[in-house]
């Protein structure tokens, strides 16, 4: 059988070309300093083009789904980019912003809902649970890569910041969302492969995979080590942890001193 979608349903959504207008436009108000407090302008731009890349993570997944054969992605709205359509449409906005308010931590909240019985063989789901975090991947190297490119000469350091945190952001997401953990795309890729007493054992457990991580992750202990391997990471893409704390601190522009960094 051949995978089709109608037009209309794949038609870019009037919400997410939105979003991206409003990361365009104060990306380039962190870019120029138009903003009186840079801080609001680093915080609408990255939780903009956070909120983007959460269109693109759950697009991937739909898209995926789509060529695997789960024909009805598009009649619910997951190839529009819009993510008001998602599962729980509240929670894939406001939880993965509070993740990265409440810990500057890159976890995603919304969900497509992908008819598994529609797909044959156990690649496919594997592919289709990886192709999210994947996305969170090249988000990242897009993101880091004016940095291992040595291109940021005359580049405002508010915008570097910015751009630096935004690729933690990203690199938190795909570590975070490939491990194995129930409720998450790692678990997703290897479910397949599991015995059907296993999936069954495990099941109950997926509502809470989410929240158990983010609540390990504020163990001091676990959120050192953590953070630790991310700036390892980050430092060998070229971004050095200076840059990447100082967008986090401007993120935070409601707390004192948040613009220590850009003051002259």
């Amino acid at each position: 059988m051949t995978t089709t979608s109608r037009t209309s349903d794949q038609r870019i959504s009037p919400v997410f070309v939105a979003i991206v207008a409003v990361t365009a436009v104060t990306g380039w108000a962190t870019w120029t300093g138009f903003a009186e407090q840079p801080g609001v302008a680093v915080f609408l731009f990255v939780t903009a083009a956070w909120i983007v890349s959460l269109c693109l993570h759950e697009y991937a997944h739909a898209r995926t789904a789509l060529h695997s054969g789960d024909i009805t992605v598009g009649a619910k709205g997951y190839l529009s980019l819009n993510p008001l359509a998602y599962t729980h449409a509240l929670l894939s906005i406001v939880l993965p912003v509070l993740f990265v308010i409440m810990g500057g931590i890159g976890l995603p909240g919304g969900a497509v809902f992908i008819e598994r019985s529609r797909i044959q063989g156990r690649w496919k789901h594997s592919l289709i649970s990886a192709a999210g975090p994947l996305t969170n991947v090249l988000f990242a190297v897009v993101c880091t890569a004016p940095f291992w490119l040595h291109a940021l000469d005359g580049v405002p350091a508010a915008f570097r910041y910015a751009l630096a945190f935004l690729a933690l952001l990203q690199v938190t997401a795909a570590i975070l969302n490939f491990l194995p953990v129930p409720g998450l795309d790692g678990y997703g890729v290897i479910e397949p492969w599991l015995s059907y007493g296993v999936r069954r054992q495990v099941e109950p457990f997926a509502p809470f995979g989410l929240l158990a991580v983010f609540g390990l992750l504020w163990i001091p202990s676990v959120n050192r080590e953590f953070f630790h391997l991310i700036d390892t990471i980050l430092g060998g893409l070229g971004i050095d942890v200076h840059d990447s704390d100082c967008g986090q601190w401007l993120y935070r522009f409601w707390e004192p001193n948040s613009d220590i960094c850009v003051r002259s």
